[in-house]
Order: C-alpha cells, then structure tokens, then sequence
C-alpha cells in the first residue's frame, strides 16, 4: 500500500495531518506578510497563529464523528484528547512562555553587570486563546471537508 492510498484509505488521518500542515504553512505565510520576511522554521516550531495543535485534534475529533459517528468510541476519544491538548495549549503552555519572556528579561539585566551572558529560553510555547480557537476553527474546516468528500 502506498502512502497515497494509505492516506485515502484512512481520511481521518488526513484530514489531522492537513489541518497541521495548513496550520503551520499559515504562520510562515503570516510572518511573510507582517514582517515581511521568510521564516521557513515556522514550519516545525511550537506557538504562533493559528494553534496548529488545536487545527490537528480538532480536525481529527470532527472528521471522527462525520465518518465513524458522533456515538461512536473513536469521536469520544478524540474529542476528549482534543479538549485537553486545546486546554494545555490555552493554559500550560501559554504560562510556560510568560515564563519564559520574565525569566530573559532577568538575564538581560544580569548581563549588563558582572554576570554572563545565557542563552534566551523559548518564550513561544503555548497560545493565546484567539490562536487556539483560530486553529480550532482551520480544524473543524479541513475535518468538515474531508469527512463530507472522502468518506
């Protein structure tokens, strides 16, 4: 079986790993058009417009429930998993990244006096609500089409 046919054969699976890739092909597009600049390493980075976390399960939760059935055990599951993964992006992660952006400014500040320079944390970990519910909303698109034309 080819990966095209496994794709095809499989549309739920298609329709988590499109949203993702939709998603995360946006924030390379975004950062184009605001920054003006090219930023290929949007393509596999965490954090940013839209939540490419958010596009996946809620791609793979709706697409579930068009295919298998509202009641059947995989769309319980997945939408489960896709309430959690929205929550941690929303809650967790975003508060790991404030973290992240006081925790820089303190070693700015102590490289300007007797103590090294540290290499800056990450500080785009999680996402804003409005980029969770952005990807959300990609999500459920990619899921509505492909559970409505491939299933």
């Amino acid at each position: 079986m080819t990966l095209r046919e496994f794709l095809l054969y499989n549309p739920v699976l298609l329709s988590a790993l499109s949203a993702w890739a939709i998603a995360q092909t946006l924030k390379v597009l975004m950062e184009l058009i605001i920054l003006k600049k090219w930023n290929w390493a949007l393509l596999f980075s965490a954090g940013g417009m839209p939540s490419s976390h958010s596009a996946m399960v809620s791609a793979t939760a709706l697409s579930s429930g068009l295919i298998l059935g509202f009641d059947s055990a995989v769309f319980a599951i997945s939408t489960v998993l896709a309430m959690i993964v929205i929550y941690d992006a929303t809650g967790v992660r975003r508060e790991a990244g404030r973290q992240a952006v006081l925790i820089n400014n303190m070693i700015e500040e102590l490289s300007k006096g007797k103590f090294p320079p540290q290499d800056k944390l990450k500080e785009m970990l999680g996402h804003t609500p409005g980029e969770a519910i952005l990807g959300t909303l990609l999500g459920l698109t990619i899921g509505f089409v492909v559970g409505q034309f491939l299933a």
